[in-house]
């Protein structure tokens, strides 16, 4: 009764003093004021608490006079706006139509683990031509090519030939990439007077001590032309960077499923079809277009996965998805192990692709997606066809109450500048993409310069690599998403800084650190990819994923110019501040674990520290619905008659301060 009369003192919220516009928590306040009858210990709660507050007032004998403009306010404490937005959340988990009709769907049911399932093979290839550089690029010894002593002795053994027509060295070895001038004498004569004048090789080169047949053998990539090996890798980043672009803005145009689709696409023109290259420049082209297929299919695959899975198996999927990738990369080297010839190694390990024709008939659509662009009816039998296959009936009410939003929306690029909100995620994310990207590409050019046999750089880091991937479960469960990637990206910056300030002459222990280090950067890119896809609403995740990558590819490219400096402290530099930004930034992102997927840029999550601090405030369990909404109403309506009572004349205040302290009911 007393808050009854409270309220009618007060008057609805809908009607704000001073005609200001009503803030947040008074329009929260308006919501519960029609739910105020229902919430069961609410009246006697509401007294306990006018009577410590009158008791409080009365013994200090002073009031304070508040201002015009601060009584015209809402109160703004921090723990009922946490408990605001507390009850906002649990609300907004009962409006929650779609993720209603996923749990009707079914979680994790058949439809979903064979969607995961199919994320399998495609990861395996992308990995395998992402890599395969790697190994066609072997080092090799060349040798000039001196058939043109075979006219006057064709019997001549190589090893012969070899010792007649190539310059040595101070320590015996055959001169590399020098020749001695032919001559028009017999045999005997150069034999008996040998030859003196040198020259650059005129007719090639031959490789005696290869038994692999390698791109640089096939294109004589050696003697002045090494430099075509750093085009590769300048291609397959010009690739990359325009893949994301492209990739990401067609996926979130024209949907995750066609988007996948032609990056499949790709994977079997460019990726198969690099084994039937005549030339070096076709290879280069070959390069560029399977570099865009791969972070397309990256992008729009975890895309699609976070958009049909809930909780965590949203996580699991993304995880598992990242692990096929390591088991790419070792597939790779063990078939490189084995076979002696670069096509073969793309023939065979490319021979898969060919199955991902039938992905046209078995790949869904994200149902997100669809709602988001207005296509009610298809997000609806996407939905259908999914519960049918995991022998589940989703409730026709259920179903019906899936509506389209009240505004489709309509996004473009530059809402990643208009949007404030957006566009500091993305600039947080960048930063830590830039930072992930430069200390992994810059552990594996370490690793490089140590010496260290190609088939072990490759074997022993996929090993821990998949190791790293799965560890990410339990991280995430434990730490989630946010404290995770700085965890991980703090001990991976640690790893990388040690190796860079260890001499050369500790060459286990740097090789011990380099492997640990990319260990753990190996987690922070997959808990780095899971919380960027989680933090990006619907209708820009692709985008917003593209961006993202490209930071990481120009972490790589700095990686890549300054280890050609040979400047010690560079890396060592850049390692440190790319780092700490990021660590910085990061620190201002919001928790995604448990939280709903941002769909359009109205339901986006503000990114401020208070809103960060509430978000971590409300996802804890002991608070429960009726408890929010009776703290909530209490402290309202303390909080007002406190507006009340200030706005009395003093005697006036201070004889209602008795009555309330006597238990009687406002006037």
């Amino acid at each position: 009764m007393a808050i009854m009369m409270t309220l009618a003192i007060v008057g609805p919220p809908s009607q704000h003093r001073c005609g200001q516009e009503p803030t947040r928590a008074c329009l929260a306040v308006g919501g519960l004021w029609k739910e105020q009858a229902a919430l069961p210990g609410s009246v006697s709660s509401q007294m306990a608490k006018e009577n410590n507050s009158m008791a409080e007032l009365k013994s200090q004998h002073n009031f304070r006079s508040f201002n015009q403009h601060e009584a015209a306010e809402c109160p703004r404490s921090l723990s009922l706006e946490g408990l605001l937005c507390r009850l906002k959340a649990i609300e907004a988990k009962k409006d929650d139509k779609f993720a209603n009709i996923l749990n009707a769907v079914g979680e994790f049911g058949t439809f979903q683990r064979r969607l995961v399932a199919l994320t399998f093979i495609p990861s395996i290839l992308s990995a395998f031509f992402l890599f395969a550089d790697i190994f066609v690029f072997t080092p090799q010894k060349p040798y000039c090519n001196t058939s043109w002593i075979l006219a006057v002795g064709p019997n001549l053994s190589e090893a012969e030939q070899m010792n007649l027509t190539l310059p040595r060295e101070s320590n015996g070895s055959f001169l590399t990439c020098l020749m001695y001038v032919p001559v028009d004498w017999d045999l005997n004569s150069i034999i008996q007077f040998g030859l003196n004048h040198t020259d650059t090789c005129q007719d090639g080169w031959i490789y005696p001590e290869v038994k692999k047949r390698s791109l640089i053998n096939e294109f004589d990539l050696v003697c002045g032309r090494e430099a075509n090996t750093r085009i590769v890798q300048i291609m397959f980043l010009a690739g990359f960077l325009t893949g994301s672009l492209i990739f990401g803005f067609i996926s979130d145009k024209l949907g995750r499923y066609p988007t996948i689709l032609l990056s499949l696409l790709g994977l079997i023109i460019f990726g198969f079809g690099t084994a039937f290259v005549s030339n070096f420049h076709q290879y280069l082209f070959f390069r560029f277009g399977v570099s865009q297929a791969v972070i397309g299919y990256v992008i729009s695959s975890v895309s699609l996965a976070t958009e049909w899975l809930v909780g965590v198996h949203r996580a699991h999927a993304i995880i598992l998805e990242q692990s096929f990738f390591a088991v790419g990369a070792m597939f790779l080297t063990g078939l490189a192990h084995s076979l002696p010839h670069w096509r073969l190694l793309y023939l065979v390990g490319g021979a898969p692709v060919f199955f991902l024709i039938s992905y046209i008939w078995i790949l869904p659509e994200s149902p997100r997606w669809l709602m988001m662009k207005g296509k009610l009816n298809e997000a609806k039998q996407v939905l259908c066809y999914a519960a049918d296959v995991n022998k589940k009936t989703i409730p026709l009410n259920l179903l019906d109450k899936l509506q389209l939003p009240r505004k489709v929306t309509s996004s473009s690029i530059l809402d990643f500048r208009n949007d404030r909100h957006l566009r500091k995620v993305t600039s947080v994310m960048c930063s830590v993409g830039f930072a992930v990207g430069y200390n992994c590409h810059t552990l594996s050019f370490r690793i490089r310069e140590l010496g260290v046999n190609i088939y072990f750089t490759q074997v022993i880091p996929r090993l821990m690599e998949l190791p790293a991937r799965l560890c990410c479960i339990f991280l995430l469960e434990q730490f989630k998403r946010k404290r995770s990637l700085s965890l991980t990206l703090f001990q991976g910056t640690l790893m990388c800084f040690l190796s860079l300030i260890l001499p050369s002459e500790l060459k286990f222990l740097s090789v011990l650190i380099i492997v640990l280090g990319g260990f753990i950067l190996v987690a922070s890119v997959t808990v780095f990819l899971i919380y960027t896809a989680e933090l990006l609403p619907t209708v820009l995740r692709t985008t917003g994923l593209g961006l993202v990558f490209l930071a990481w590819a120009a972490g790589y490219i700095l990686s890549l110019m300054i280890s050609s400096q040979g400047i010690p402290i560079l890396p060592i530099f850049l390692c440190c501040i790319s780092s700490i930004m990021a660590l910085t930034l990061c620190s201002k992102l919001p928790e995604t674990q448990d939280h709903l997927l941002p769909e359009s840029l109205e339901h986006f999550l503000p990114l401020t520290r208070n809103e960060d601090m509430l978000n971590e405030d409300i996802s804890r369990d002991d608070v429960t619905e009726e408890v929010a909404k009776n703290t909530i109403l209490n402290t309202m309506m303390m909080n007002m008659d406190r507006d009340v009572l200030s706005n009395l004349p003093s005697q006036s205040r201070e004889e209602e301060i008795d009555r309330r302290t006597e238990g009687q009911a406002p006037r």
